[in-house]
């Protein structure tokens, strides 16, 4: 089994318009790499509902092969819209990959 991470960086917009087909992504990453997934939403302008239920199957998904999901470089909007399902309180909030990798993998 593979211990390099996902790393699903949607761009734009992820809303209900493109959700289905960024679900769709996300899980294939995990057919190649995983169990962890590092949600890069540095290039992510806008978040709705849809958007979040991404990111949360994703990190379900994880979870349930054994590994964790980390959140990294969210722009203020995309944060607040974060912050405000309470999913900060589920995924990890990091700054940078550098930050999301050492958290997926401590130093031993």
């Amino acid at each position: 089994m593979s211990t390099t991470p996902c790393i699903f960086s949607p761009q734009g917009r992820l809303d209900a318009s493109n959700a289905p087909a960024a679900e769709r992504e996300v899980l294939a990453l995990f057919e190649t790499a995983g169990p962890s997934v590092v949600l890069d939403v540095s290039r992510l302008d806008y978040l709705s509902s849809a958007g979040l239920s991404v990111l949360l199957v994703a990190t379900k998904t994880a979870r349930a092969k054994g590994g964790k999901a980390v959140l990294v470089g969210a722009k203020p909007a995309v944060l607040d819209i974060f912050k405000m399902s309470g999913l900060d309180k589920i995924i990890p909030l990091v700054d940078n990959i550098d930050s999301a990798l050492a958290l997926l993998h401590p130093a031993s």
